[in-house]
């Protein structure tokens, strides 16, 4: 059951105004719109579309429910595995970067947000490197969200942070953007069913658009993101 509570810290977390550089990031996008292979709400609708079924955003909303349990059940052990797997499956050393630069932003915003009793939580996690997507678990397990809302939260953000850059780059008109996350809802609530339903040994991805655009991004000649 959602709380007062809880459905207040989850629009906190996913709120686009959280300090952890999401916006800096275009997952891509940037060289794609460059190369001509999205250039439409209809086309970026579409990648979007497979990103959800298939893509890295489907493999980070697992590892971050599987965080978020490990989390729920105090086994740092298991949160600092699936840390690890994540960071083995980033392709390139921009989509790494990405995900451990706004992992170690949200773990530095929860130290000061926890009382000092919880932050020692986090130090269990000693002096790695942590991917985004297990922070949010962390984060969504401590404030008590239900597991298939903190999802929808989860990628509810990233959905929009990914059209925000399309806004920006293809260019769409604000409204435009917004048809098209409303538009989204469907893929999005299929894709929680999916990754909550998914087991350990099927977790898979086909990221290989995602990581050449992420190579050729960077050395492109005039970039307004970082990735």
């Amino acid at each position: 059951m959602v709380t007062d509570f809880s459905l207040l810290s989850l629009l906190q977390l996913a709120s686009p105004a959280l300090p952890v550089g999401a916006y800096s990031y275009s997952d891509g996008l940037e060289m794609l719109v460059e190369r001509g292979l999205i250039t439409s709400a209809e086309s970026l609708k579409s990648w979007i579309e497979w990103e959800l079924q298939e893509g890295a955003i489907y493999l980070d909303g697992a590892v971050m429910m599987r965080a978020f349990n490990a989390a729920s059940a105090d086994n740092w052990q298991k949160v600092k595995e699936w840390n690890y797997w994540s960071s083995a499956t980033r392709e390139t050393e921009e989509l790494r970067q990405q995900s451990w630069q706004m992992g170690n932003a949200l773990l530095r915003l929860l130290m000061n947000l926890w009382p000092l009793e919880d932050r020692l939580k986090i130090t269990a996690l000693g002096e790695e490197e942590c991917n985004f997507a297990v922070a949010f678990g962390i984060a969504a397990s401590y404030w008590q969200i239900p597991q298939d809302v903190a999802l929808l939260g989860y990628l509810q953000s990233w959905a929009g942070n990914f059209i925000g850059a399309g806004v920006k780059l293809i260019p769409l008109g604000q409204t435009a953007g917004q048809q098209l996350l409303f538009n989204l809802q469907p893929n999005i609530v299929a894709a929680v069913q999916t990754i909550l339903r998914v087991e350990d040994d099927d977790l898979s991805s086909c990221t290989w658009g995602l990581s050449l655009a992420s190579m050729q991004h960077e050395t492109q000649y005039s970039r307004l993101f970082r990735s």
